[in-house]
């Protein structure tokens, strides 16, 4: 790719755009050697949040570790960088400058955090011209109208709400709280979740109860739930803040059932929750863990071979099918694997099923390759599948 320069009248601006843009090049250029894919991503490995962060990484490593030694993506290595960014959007902002300007990547891959990635678009995606593929999280506003190299295989945080939102009118819930953190990206999610419950059932009534993102402390929250006497609780959190939220309702004998996004379908949920997590519900973007599927299978053994000291549970199941996906559309491309090719087998992938999740199809005009979800409960201490991948309704 060659880029022209743009004047500007700032002597210190026009070196900055220089440098960027020698960065651009060399990003679109790096992975278009015949043994080499360079790839990077980021993921908060520490803080509240590497509940999250740290299984997912492994999920994926696992599988380009695999992938790797089976001789690659059509016989070229692949390179996966990862860096710590503490969940913040400006360490975010940083490492995406270093991925691209000193490490040379050819694009973003399966990398974690709606905030963190939208801190990074201007750089990355305007700027540097460089793909954010198959990132966790998202917001509708990502992918409609679609925006040039950005592409999800995660069913947006907005559908599984809509998703959570119909199940607990179709279960018979008449008075439901959705508790939600209070950054902006959670209260759309929990909007999302109010707005289809009051549609499916206007006889419903659905309020919301906003928390300080990262609480520790959930007795008064608890407090303020219970007094509203819901039958049904619909949690918008990270996991460990759900775990802490489900913990405390059972010293308080606050009994009513919580329906969760994918966030809180976790091991570590289950782990910091312990038995009160036990018929918890939630919506999930991929199989259970548990499955005899073959295709699962395959991602436990790879999760003991290459991440032994990790559970093989939900979340490193994110991350494995992220890499997946990216190394099937991969391996479509004839000749090298640059920024742009990389752009067009997506918009070009029709069907790729990657077997642990719904199949998937993109477009020049379709960003987002799945809004499926599946129901997963809590029984015996394990999240188990409920039914199959279903499409929820409108939001």
């Amino acid at each position: 790719m060659r880029l022209r320069s743009t004047p500007v009248k700032v002597a210190s601006v026009a070196a900055a755009l220089v440098l960027a843009a020698g960065a651009c090049g060399n990003a679109n250029s790096a992975g278009g050697n015949d043994s080499e894919i360079k790839i990077g991503a980021w993921y908060p490995l520490s803080g509240a949040v590497s509940a999250s962060g740290v299984p997912q990484r492994a999920g994926a490593d696992a599988y380009f570790k695999m992938i790797n030694d089976k001789g690659g993506i059509n016989g070229r290595k692949v390179t996966w960088i990862v860096k710590d960014n503490a969940f913040d959007p400006q360490q975010t902002v940083q490492i995406a400058r270093e991925l691209i300007g000193q490490d040379k990547v050819v694009a973003i891959v399966a990398a974690n955090g709606t905030s963190q990635a939208e801190a990074a678009f201007p750089f990355v995606l305007q700027q540097s011209k460089v793909p954010i593929l198959n990132e966790l999280g998202g917001l509708d506003s990502w992918y409609n109208p679609p925006r040039a190299g950005l592409f999800g295989t995660q069913t947006l945080y907005e559908d599984q709400a809509a998703a959570l939102g119909a199940w607990v009118t179709q279960d018979g819930r008449k008075n439901v709280v959705v508790v939600h953190s209070d950054p902006a990206a959670f209260v759309t999610v929990a909007k999302a979740a109010q707005s289809v419950a009051t549609r499916t059932d206007p006889s419903a009534n659905v309020s919301l109860l906003p928390v300080k993102f990262q609480s520790t402390d959930y007795s008064p929250v608890v407090s303020q739930v219970k007094a509203k006497s819901p039958d049904a609780i619909v949690l918008i959190l990270a996991s460990p803040e759900a775990a802490a939220f489900m913990k405390e309702a059972k010293l308080q004998g606050l009994a009513a059932p919580t329906y969760s996004y994918a966030p809180v379908a976790a091991q570590s949920t289950l782990t910091l929750a312990g038995p009160a997590a036990e018929g918890a519900r939630a919506v999930q973007f991929v199989k259970s863990p548990n499955d005899t599927d073959p295709s699962v299978q395959e991602f436990r053994d790879a999760m003991a071979r290459y991440e032994p000291g990790q559970p093989a549970d939900f979340i490193a199941l994110w991350g494995w099918t992220g890499a997946k996906v990216f190394s099937q559309i991969a391996q479509t491309i004839q000749g090298p694997v640059t920024a742009e090719s990389l752009t067009k087998a997506y918009e070009q992938a029709k069907n790729i099923d990657p077997g642990v999740g719904p199949v998937m199809s993109f477009g020049a005009d379709k960003h987002i390759g799945t809004r499926d979800v599946r129901k997963v409960v809590v029984k015996d201490g394990k999240w188990v599948s409920e039914g199959d991948f279903f499409t929820p309704p409108a939001r």
